[in-house]
């Protein structure tokens, strides 16, 4: 590969923003408050179809179960044990937060072509009291404040936040709403994870 695989935003992209803010708020933050209720962070994905953007399943992290099981990995999991499923080539990946090192290199060697983010690293590490994502890149790879290539021969990555802020003051206001609804129903489940952490297994914490 020495070229960037070839996936293009939908060409009406207030829908396309909306559809997946929507996935976020209506079938991932469910499954994170049930998950957050039990220990686990605050992190989540969803796989949708680039055809209709009708969703093929959502998921949230279960690192009480397996500290590997980070929300993204768990939405891979749980998608390669369906009996019967799409390529990756055929999908959209949706991820809460901006993914790990781990996360990122489970959604390459998945075979997808693109994936879509909401939270940022650095709102995981101010917003969340959660640093390790932007620790380890610069600890273990060397990478400058995380800065890896965002567009490359296997994928290509966008900001949920950054698309909203390209489009013009009509079609980003609805979305700005949303999104800062979302926002709160985050702050929520976070203060929830971080007054339990201390009693969790999950070695980071």
């Amino acid at each position: 590969m020495t070229e960037s695989r070839s996936f293009k935003l939908p060409g009406n992209r207030p829908h396309f923003l909306s559809r997946l803010l929507e996935t976020i708020e209506t079938d991932i933050v469910p499954l994170t408050t049930r998950g957050v209720a039990a220990g686990n962070k605050v992190f989540g994905a969803a796989l949708l179809r680039k055809s209709d953007l009708s969703l093929v399943l959502a998921d949230t992290n279960n690192e009480i179960a397996n500290p590997l099981w980070h929300g993204e990995i768990q939405c891979l999991k749980s998608f390669y044990e369906l009996e019967e499923r799409p390529g990756s080539d055929e999908l959209i990946f949706l991820s809460t937060h901006e993914p790990c090192s781990l996360c990122l290199s489970a959604i390459t060697w998945a075979g997808f072509d693109n994936f879509f983010y909401f939270f940022s690293h650095e709102n995981s590490r101010d917003s969340f009291a959660i640093p390790h994502d932007l620790r380890i890149l610069g600890e273990v790879f060397r990478l400058e404040d995380g800065r890896y290539n965002r567009r490359n021969a296997y994928w290509t990555c966008w900001s949920i936040r950054d698309e909203i802020d390209r489009l013009g003051d009509s079609e980003r206001r609805p979305l700005i709403k949303r999104a800062a609804r979302i926002d709160g129903l985050y702050e929520a489940l976070s203060k929830v994870y971080q007054e339990s952490k201390g009693d969790s297994a999950i070695p980071l914490r």
